[in-house]
């Protein structure tokens, strides 16, 4: 049965449809309101800026060199090398909201991560940032170190505490300025090689170390762990760094970046000033990775967002560490060469091919 109104319904109509879709406009942005204020345990990576270390850094004394060198004749570069680095939103003490993290999931240049994944429990987040910090210092020594190695200028190393972590298998055990001479009875004079020894040793039995401590040499034991995240390795809980003493100042000037990610831009940014090889060749090369005083490249997180990062900054060549290849295949942007290296030397070697216009290696199983 249909009732008739015997006024024009239309006006009614449009009335309530009115109201009622003002109605559903108010309750959205609520909800949207709510969603970018409601914390959720994300935080999300995006790609973040560049830096030319051949070039300059603006900082609170003025725009000055990223890598500046004296007691050694330097030369200029006609291109560029570019340090990429990943920009992380929150943290444990200031999460996203719920319309970021949607937002984040729904874009292909960002990653969403599980705070507890970011920022391993019982670690503040200062903590974590003074970490990434004598990392990025850690970092930049290694740099230093072996570049001098690959050009022949030698040096000398220790290797020294500079932290042992709260909670961690060193708290109480390891002081600050403690000196490691020997572990498991091997001398030890860089990161990568303290590293190797603790993998080597495992996890759960007693670790001997030498170490020098207010000037005397003191033996030590320390029972490693295994660390927390997706790759568990055994671990002492110190941050460590090299001090060495170089026969010529290398000044590496950055600020609010952390991490020991930009260890092979930095040694071959180094490289290139003390070289009268032009490696660059007027091109803008960007890249990534660890490195070791012996020149060894090691594998990093957010590749994929430090390529993205390399290409909006105009980057066409993108040096990665060759360990870094299964989270490159398939997601290399359009317009950038990827080029691996497992070594500073062959970082050294590609930039020659593509300068001279010859083919450069490819991460296995990536065609074209």
């Amino acid at each position: 049965m249909t009732i008739f109104e015997q006024d024009d319904p239309t006006r009614v109509v449009q009335q309530r449809s009115r109201r009622a879709g003002w109605l559903m406009l108010g309750l959205t942005a609520l909800i949207a309101v709510g969603l970018s204020l409601f914390p959720a345990p994300y935080v999300i990576d995006h790609p973040g800026p560049t830096f030319d270390t051949l070039g300059s850094v603006e900082t609170s004394g003025g725009d000055v060199s990223l890598i500046s060198i004296s007691g050694a004749p330097t030369y200029e570069p006609s291109g560029e090398l570019r340090l990429t680095t990943v920009t992380r939103s929150g943290n444990p003490e200031n999460l996203p909201g719920w319309l970021d993290v949607v937002t984040g999931w729904l874009d292909p240049s960002r990653t969403v991560i599980p705070v507890d994944v970011a920022y391993p429990p019982g670690v503040s987040v200062e903590a974590n940032l003074e970490a990434a910090q004598i990392e990025m210092r850690n970092s930049q020594q290694e740099s230093v170190a072996a570049a001098l190695g690959y050009v022949g200028v030698p040096y000398t190393s220790l290797l020294v505490v500079a932290q042992a972590m709260e909670g961690g298998p060193s708290e109480g055990v390891l002081e600050s300025d403690d000196v490691v001479v020997q572990a498991a009875g091997q001398s030890v004079s860089d990161v990568s090689q303290l590293r190797e020894i603790i993998a080597d040793s495992g996890a759960g039995k007693p670790l001997e170390l030498l170490v020098e401590r207010a000037g005397r040499l003191e033996t030590i034991e320390v029972v490693p762990r295994l660390s927390e995240g997706d790759t568990r390795v055994p671990m002492i809980g110190i941050v460590v760094s090299g001090r060495y003493e170089f026969p010529i100042e290398v000044d590496i000037a950055l600020d609010n970046v952390g991490g020991p990610s930009a260890g092979l831009i930095f040694a071959l940014g180094i490289v290139e000033m003390l070289s009268d090889e032009d490696l660059t060749s007027g091109t803008v090369i960007a890249g990534t990775g660890t490195i070791t005083a012996g020149g060894d490249v090691g594998s990093i997180g957010g590749i994929r967002h430090k390529m993205l990062g390399a290409l909006n900054d105009g980057a066409s060549v993108f040096l990665a560490p060759a360990s870094n290849c299964p989270d490159i295949v398939g997601h290399i942007p359009e317009g950038l060469v990827v080029v691996p290296v497992a070594a500073l030397s062959e970082a050294v070697d590609a930039l020659r091919l593509f300068a001279a216009g010859e083919p450069t290696p490819t991460c296995p199983g990536r065609s074209g």
